[in-house]
């Protein structure tokens, strides 16, 4: 049987034991120009509550879908000439054991690494972290660099990223002992708990020269009080906002906007990962070089048993996990 987490109803306000359905059906035929795929990891990310909000950079969720999410898999059976069994495949085919996949979406992988370094650090959680702080956050070397949710999956290679770079490096984190952990296991030079009263004063405190680049995946707070100081000519990558994900009303936008981005001449720009894969493979290569140098620490929290998604994806919102949060399904 292949067993399924299916989209049960849009959440009102928080995700809950009820958004989720547990279904057992049988398990999906290859057609012609597909092949079978059997999940091996699933990523959990914070876009996957964004889906629920309607149309992104892809289709919004329906009820009844199976849940949309990341996965490495393995080839069971392959209709496609370009695919066969024991290929490992990433791709986006949701919350099952098996799924049969048009070849087209499926992204064969070679590069020699554990499964759990292709679900992030050397896949879209890396790269995502690579080409928003590089290729649009542009960092140069002695340059200050904040960065939100710092302990998330995407946070903590930023960090590490930048100060390969040359910068100093400040990342935000909820509770205390995150906040610590960032700086003696990953080398940030400072961190903030955002969850602590006085946020702006404490950011100042901790980027006294001001901040040059700022790579935004929360929005909300953080991103206000990092707009207000920034140097002239600062940029910000503006990854996510996940701060207003997990609510039943998203906030207002800062109040800076557009006053501080004109008068300090700032630039923010939205990415998607995909916009840069013409680039992959070099930087897919880069990373990997990285981890096995022992230059970035590749940080990885995995929850067996596909069982235990839902409850995984809450923890994620709830700030439990820290880098990755994947769950072993095989």
């Amino acid at each position: 049987m292949n067993r399924q987490w299916l989209y049960a109803r849009p959440p009102a306000g928080k995700i809950g034991p009820d958004t989720f359905q547990w279904t057992e059906t049988a398990i999906p035929a290859a057609k012609e120009g597909e092949a079978l795929v059997r999940t091996r990891l699933l990523s959990l990310d914070p876009a996957n509550r964004a889906w629920m909000m309607g149309k992104t950079y892809r289709d919004a969720l329906e009820p009844g879908q199976v849940m949309s999410g990341f996965a490495i898999g393995e080839i069971v059976e392959s209709r496609s000439p370009g695919l066969k069994p024991g290929d490992i495949v990433e791709g986006d085919w949701g919350w099952q054991d098996y799924a049969a996949v048009p070849a087209r979406r499926l992204v064969k992988r070679t590069t020699k690494a554990p499964l759990e370094m292709l679900i992030g650090p050397l896949s879209v959680t890396g790269l995502t972290a690579y080409f928003g702080l590089l290729e649009v956050g542009r960092p140069k070397a002695g340059d200050t660099v904040l960065v939100s949710a710092a302990a998330g999956a995407v946070g903590t290679m930023v960090g590490q990223i930048a100060k390969l770079s040359g910068c100093r490096v400040v990342g935000t984190a909820g509770g205390a002992d995150k906040v610590e952990w960032l700086v003696r296991e990953l080398g940030f030079d400072a961190a903030v708990d955002y969850k602590a009263p006085g946020l702006r004063r404490a950011l100042a405190a901790a980027c006294p020269d001001g901040i040059d680049v700022y790579f935004d995946n929360t929005g909300g707070p953080v991103l206000e009080a990092a707009l207000s100081l920034m140097n002239l000519r600062g940029r910000i990558a503006c990854c996510g906002n996940v701060s207003q994900y997990d609510v039943d009303k998203p906030a207002p936008g800062p109040m800076a906007v557009p006053g501080l981005v004109v008068t300090k001449r700032l630039r923010m720009e939205g990415f998607i990962v995909m916009d840069f894969y013409d680039q992959r493979a070099v930087a897919e290569a880069r990373l990997a070089r990285w981890v096995e140098q022992g230059r970035i620490k590749a940080i990885v929290d995995v929850i067996d048993g596909l069982e235990n998604a839902p409850q995984a994806l809450v923890g994620l919102f709830e700030g439990r996990n820290r880098g990755k949060c994947a769950v072993r399904v095989a």
